[in-house]
């Protein structure tokens, strides 16, 4: 029962998944996006690969709970992975995750170029983790 977790930016595509039990999330790898096409192709190999349950994307809102241009962007996305990729595509609500994987890291010790490596696969990490914890609950 595997979960897949993305964190969707404008240049890449962070992922994580869950461990069989749906417990745990591991980063896997980061998806550096060059067009809707090539990112629903590269979506569909990690499906192949793991053979999710569904797939919790970020959603980046503001502080305020407001939806911005950006969740705007991720919502469009959501939308069609729905109809691309059938199979439940879920949001959830990534705020402060960035921010939490940056401490993280930085907490590891990491230079500033590591961490831009690997950011974004922290971030669908936290993202996931947050909904699994959900979902267990």
């Amino acid at each position: 029962m595997r979960i897949i977790g993305l964190d969707v930016g404008s240049k890449t595509i962070g992922v994580a998944v869950s461990d069989e039990m749906g417990w745990t999330a591991q980063g896997v790898t980061t998806i550096i996006r060059k067009s809707l096409d090539s990112d629903l192709e590269e979506l569909r190999k990690l499906m192949d690969q793991y053979n999710p349950l569904e797939i919790a994307v970020g959603l980046p809102k503001n502080m305020d709970g407001t939806i911005g241009k950006q969740a705007e962007g991720v919502l469009a996305l959501v939308e069609t992975m729905k109809k691309s990729l059938n199979i439940p595509v879920i949001t959830w609500d990534e705020r402060l995750s960035t921010v939490a994987a940056n401490r993280t890291l930085l907490e590891a010790d990491l230079s500033r170029k590591k961490r831009k490596k690997v950011i974004n696969k922290m971030a669908a990490v936290f993202i996931l983790q947050g909904y699994l914890d959900s979902r267990a609950g």
